[in-house]
């Protein structure tokens, strides 16, 4: 069973969650929200217009409604326009421009997250991934201990010999450009974190470089390796290694020849890249000539709550998908 499916079975063992989506006037969100609603893995709101939603929905001949948000006549509206005032008065907000903000499907939903009234946000089908992040990052904020948030994908592929039978994580793939030493620590403590919330085992996270253990010299290999000395000593309790050529972090008679006695090498099941070029291209090399791949993401990390940015090019099962994992985040937020 893959990882999203025995997640979705857990869900419905657990407590139900309630999800926004903030994107409602798009065919795809609808229909991701009656699967969702249909099969008991969340109470699900939409935010959009009646009008537009409810036709498409009642096609799908559903036997539970769904909570359809029209953001102008929502009994909320006015109570997140006051609180996101007061929440950001000091950085220059005015009244006006706070019912401007709110009025916005992403900082509505993202203020519905953060007064509790939703356990988590999915967006980005329609909004764009820098409107999804400045709502959450203005409305919710970053997590206590972090100053940056990240993005990791999830990989699935049929080679067992991969990650944890066929299971790895990737970060970071679509947020941090060329992050320090510093932003890349939180990279991978996020990331551990997050494989530990979603598999229950422990992260075995290598930092990826050109070069492994030495083998070649750069400014970038430094960063790598303080990112590493940075990491174990904020959480020691987290398997680590680096430098390490993907190669050696990948596979075992790779790993045995680059980095002996590494716990690590040939054994990796979080993947930290070094920058957001070798982060996107990675993932997609992986996603697209991998046959049989299934790639989950990109999954926001760093949040104090969690709200996550779908690709505009999204499936609706790619919305499902978020909607179990923003769940399972929320558990451990």
């Amino acid at each position: 069973m893959s990882l999203i499916e025995q997640l979705k079975s857990n869900m419905l063992q657990g407590s139900k969650k309630s999800i926004i989506l903030a994107d409602g006037d798009d065919e795809r969100t609808i229909k991701a929200a009656f699967e969702a609603q249909h099969k008991g893995y969340a109470d699900i709101s939409v935010v959009g217009s009646k009008e537009f939603i409810l036709p498409i929905y009642d096609k799908l001949n559903p036997t539970e409604s769904i909570n359809i948000i029209e953001l102008a006549s929502n009994d909320k509206t006015e109570e997140y326009i006051h609180t996101y005032y007061e929440k950001r008065k000091n950085k220059g907000e005015t009244l006006d421009s706070a019912k401007a903000s709110i009025l916005r499907p992403c900082y509505f939903s993202a203020m519905g997250v953060e007064l509790g009234h939703y356990n988590g946000c999915v967006a980005g089908s329609l909004s764009s991934t820098s409107e999804v992040l400045r709502g959450a990052l203005k409305c919710i904020g970053m997590k206590k201990g972090h100053t940056k948030i990240s993005s990791f994908m999830i990989q699935e592929t049929p080679i067992a010999e991969y990650g944890d039978n066929g299971l790895f994580f990737q970060a970071d793939i679509a947020i941090n450009p060329d992050p320090d030493s510093q932003t890349l620590s939180e990279i991978a403590e996020q990331t551990a974190d997050s494989w530990k919330t979603l598999t229950s085992k422990d992260a075995k996270v290598a930092f990826l470089s050109f070069s492994s253990k030495g083998s070649a010299e750069s400014d970038s290999v430094t960063k790598v390796r303080q990112a590493l000395e940075l990491l174990q000593s904020r959480r020691p309790d987290i398997c680590a290694d680096g430098e390490l050529q993907f190669d050696a972090a990948l596979l075992p008679s790779v790993g045995q020849r680059k980095a002996p006695g590494s716990k690590v090498a040939g054994h990796a099941n979080v993947f930290i890249f070094p920058n957001l070029d070798a982060g996107n291209i990675g993932y997609k090399i992986t996603e697209r000539m991998c046959i049989g791949t299934k790639a989950t993401g990109p999954i926001i990390q760093g949040l104090a709550k969690p709200m996550n940015d779908l690709s505009r090019g999204c499936s609706w099962e790619d919305i499902v998908n978020a909607i179990i994992i923003t769940g399972y985040q929320s558990n451990n937020i």
